[in-house]
């Protein structure tokens, strides 16, 4: 009688463990729901009286870094050789959010570029639908293809529709729909929009090396799935098979593109090593500065400076700072502000 109870008692614990993980499970599953209030009434008329073309150092640190960031989904070219982690030291070092960089899986500043661009899509899709804001992409390398391909994934190029993908628990969920955070209207992954994507160093010569050959006529091709794309190349890129003259990219509808030509003194493998430029106020100044299409002073002369790979870090830091204050303004008009400070 004493050992049945015992095993009717075990049994119970078993079953509510089970309902607990089950339950937690489901949770996983659905995205985390930004609050209605996202900010109080002095932020948010700081946030909307920032030019977004134009954001200073003293705009970044005393009003950005207080409002919400959208996530940056930082693509690699080689785990072991290319990592984007230079990179993700140099944004946080300007005043990036470190946790809008992470990986919900474990946490890492970087990610891999051997993924699908079906699960990608489904990716970005999911964050939209928990953050309000639309992540942006920079991929270097291989990572640009797959960032590439990945506009093309959501315009609709290889699949009529494609599943929301949970980066929590790293599976497909069974839906191909999201709730428009800002609207509260269903709509499908394919047809989302990026704010902003970011190229570096990918040529048309790795895609024949590696057999990717639905990317070969799309490369260069961006569709109307982005709003700001920039491709960044070296003239003479022997990896990435960029010579004078090569192709450039351009848009296949009303996308925004921009291509930016790097000096001829970068190299492939090294681009990402930015953090240095943060560190030092002569080049950090010249960043806060930039703006595309503008001429700048020359640097100072120092004997230990070191400006390796300035002009994209300062290029791609103004594009990440416009869209982090555009996804602000459009998250804080969709939902409103809070009701104490």
């Amino acid at each position: 009688m004493t050992r049945g109870c015992r095993a009717s008692a075990g049994s119970r614990l078993l079953v509510a463990a089970a309902s607990m993980c089950i339950g937690w499970m489901a949770h996983a599953h659905e995205p985390a729901r930004p609050p209605r209030a996202i900010v109080d009434a002095e932020l948010a008329r700081q946030i909307l009286a920032l030019s977004p073309d134009r954001i200073t150092a003293r705009d970044v640190h005393e009003i950005l870094v207080h409002a919400p960031a959208p996530r940056i989904v930082l693509l690699q070219g080689s785990p072991a050789v290319v990592t984007m982690q230079p990179f993700a030291e140099f944004l946080i070092a300007m005043g990036f959010p470190a946790d809008r960089l992470r990986r919900p899986q474990d946490g890492a500043l970087t990610y891999p570029s051997s993924g699908s661009s079906e699960e990608l899509a489904g990716t970005l899709a999911w964050h939209f639908e928990a953050d309000g804001m639309m992540p942006l992409l920079i991929g270097h390398s291989k990572g640009g293809m797959l960032a590439i391909r990945t506009l093309h994934e959501l315009a609709g190029a290889f699949h009529d529709s494609v599943p929301v993908w949970n980066p929590v628990v790293d599976q497909a969920e069974s839906r191909v729909t999201i709730t428009d955070p800002l609207t509260g209207q269903p709509r499908p992954v394919v047809g989302l929009h990026v704010p902003f994507v970011a190229a570096l160093a990918t040529g048309k010569l790795p895609r024949i090396l590696l057999g990717q050959w639905s990317m070969l006529a799309r490369l260069r091709s961006i569709p109307d799935t982005v709003g700001d794309f920039t491709g960044l190349a070296i003239e003479w890129d022997l990896i990435a098979g960029e010579f004078p003259g090569a192709e450039p990219y351009r848009a296949m509808g009303s996308a925004r593109v921009r291509n930016v030509t790097l000096p001829g003194s970068y190299t492939h493998i090294m681009l990402p090593r930015t953090q240095h430029l943060a560190a030092q106020p002569q080049t950090r100044r010249w960043i806060d500065e930039y703006v595309p299409g503008t001429s700048l002073s020359t640097l100072p002369d120092a004997d230990a400076l070191d400006s390796a790979n300035l002009l994209h870090a300062a290029d791609i830091w103004y594009s990440v700072k416009k869209h982090w204050c555009l996804a602000a303004q459009r998250l804080i008009l969709a939902r409103g502000i809070s009701s104490t400070p």
